[in-house]
């Protein structure tokens, strides 16, 4: 089974992957800074609001640091040594389970860097001609796209950006259709060269 990089971790797709059998597989929650540079020797915590202990994994002082680890991932969790190097702090976890669903969060300390790692999309018609696209759980704030079916962008429309309670980012964005729009849009949410789609299919 080969390794998964993943931008949204959700329950569904680690359900498929052990009703398949693939229990085994193994995953990669991305996060890297925006301009590369060496953070071998930075402090870099990923961990899970909702455990206790919280930490899924800790690097310290240019090796792993585990002794808070949540023990539901003892012994599949790492960093590449390398990746830091060039600002790449992404986690790979291996032996994927059901209960690894949830939000991550990807922090440096020292640089004040973090990333939250879950953000749910949906795209609706609200009335004749007129798409809506909604999404949450974003940080930092994301940019969004409309695109038609060949990949070219088309007007972005009206944007509406909140920040939650939690701090994440809500995201509300409608285009209006006109003649000569493909039936198929795509609404894209991108954030640091990682991104999230929903498509809709407008009869015409």
């Amino acid at each position: 089974c080969g390794s998964f990089v993943l931008f949204s971790f959700t329950a569904e797709f680690v359900k498929t992957l052990i009703t398949e059998e693939l229990s085994s597989c193994n995953i990669v929650l991305p996060c890297k800074l925006d301009h590369p540079m060496d953070v071998v020797d930075e402090m870099v915590e990923w961990s899970r609001s909702d455990l206790n202990p919280r930490f899924v994994h800790v690097w310290r002082s240019g090796e792993d640091h585990l002794v808070g680890q949540n023990p539901s991932y003892k012994n599949r969790t790492s960093v590449s040594t390398e990746k830091l190097k060039t600002g790449d702090v992404s986690l790979k976890i291996t032996k994927v389970r059901l209960s690894d669903e949830g939000t991550y969060r990807c922090f440096i300390p020292g640089l004040n860097f973090y990333v939250f790692l879950e953000a749910d999309i949906e795209i609706t018609e609200v009335s004749p001609g007129v798409l809506e696209c909604k999404s949450k759980g974003w940080y930092p704030e994301p940019e969004v796209f409309w695109l038609e079916n060949k990949g070219k962008i088309i007007s972005a429309g009206s944007k509406e950006m909140l920040r939650g309670p939690d701090d994440l980012y809500v995201l509300s964005s409608r285009l209006t259709l006109e003649k000569g729009h493909s039936n198929n849009i795509t609404c894209r949410i991108q954030q640091n060269n990682q991104y999230r789609e929903a498509k809709i299919h407008v009869p015409g």
